[in-house]
Parts: structure tokens; C-alpha cells; sequence
């Protein structure tokens, strides 16, 4: 087993408030409505989507890798929008890995542009840590989300204001 991090960061045009709304507080129901082609719904099993929530995202027969990812929100810091999500099963649970989390935090670049630094800690069920291609194709699909977020949100002026 090897433990490692690693972070990506991204801008996005949209305001910090607005991303951490959607993107965070609502995403549960937001996200399967911009995704429908790759998640089929999100199930609250624990929680209505603050700290300790459980959630299960059921994906698609586009996802070929796996057919749920479940997480759990262990730190929710709406002062300093910070969110962490542990993956508690399903996922790369049992193929590649033996746990892994996401930490997501939002900072102010202007009015009107937001950062975002997402941290995936993980432990590998063998003894080698992930690759660079494997890290990009987790963050592959957690952009893809973001990236949608960002779409609907120009589009959508009003929405999360």
C-alpha cells in the first residue's frame, strides 16, 4: 500500500458565492440535470447534503469503470469554502485503491473569477502510487463536472445569485 496526494487547480469565470452554491451546496441535484448522459441520479442516504451527508452517485452505461461512487462530506467550512469527500464505496474502492478523499477549496481571484484547488489523498491497494495518467483521468471526470457547472452558470446569470 502507498499513500499519496496530489492537487490541480482551476479558474473558473463564475463568482466564488454563485460556485459554492451550486457547485457544492446543490450539487446533488444540479449536477445529474447537466450530466444526465454520464450520472443518473444522486441519492441522499444520510443527511440533506451539509456535514456528515451520504451520498451515492449512480452513473450511467456511459461509465465504464464503475457503476457508483458513494461519499461521504467530512468537513464542510462555509466561511472558508472548504468542502472534503471521503469515497466510502464504489468508485476506484477495491480496484486501485484502498480509500481516497477529495478535498475542494474556493478562493476570490476577482468579482468574477474563482479558484478552485482540489486535493485527492489516496492509499493504493499495492505498493505503487498512482500515475501521472491515472491522476489525470480521476480529475478527468471531476473537471468535467466543474466545467458544466461553469457552462450552466453563464448561462444562467440569475441562477445561485
Amino acid at each position: 500500500m502507498v499513500a499519496g496526494s496530489f492537487t490541480r487547480e482551476n479558474v473558473t469565470k463564475i463568482s466564488l458565492d454563485r460556485v459554492w452554491k451550486a457547485g457544492v451546496l446543490d450539487a446533488h441535484n444540479l449536477i445529474p440535470k447537466l450530466l444526465s448522459d454520464f450520472i443518473s441520479s444522486v441519492e441522499l442516504l444520510e443527511g440533506e447534503g451539509g456535514l456528515g451527508t451520504v451520498k451515492k452517485t449512480n452513473f450511467t452505461e456511459a461509465v465504464k469503470e464503475f457503476r457508483f461512487v458513494t461519499d461521504k462530506i467530512e468537513l464542510l467550512d462555509t466561511e472558508n469554502h472548504i468542502v472534503k469527500q471521503s469515497v466510502i464505496d464504489g468508485g476506484l474502492i477495491g480496484q486501485r485503491l484502498k480509500s481516497y478523499s477529495f478535498e475542494m477549496k474556493f478562493e476570490v481571484v476577482n468579482s468574477s473569477e474563482t479558484l478552485g484547488k482540489i486535493t485527492l489523498e489516496y492509499d493504493t491497494i499495492d505498493d505503487t502510487p498512482l500515475s501521472d495518467e491515472e491522476q489525470e483521468e480521476i480529475m478527468k471526470g471531476l473537471f468535467l463536472i466543474i466545467k458544466a457547472i461553469e457552462g450552466y452558470l453563464i448561462e444562467n446569470p440569475t441562477s445561485y445569485a
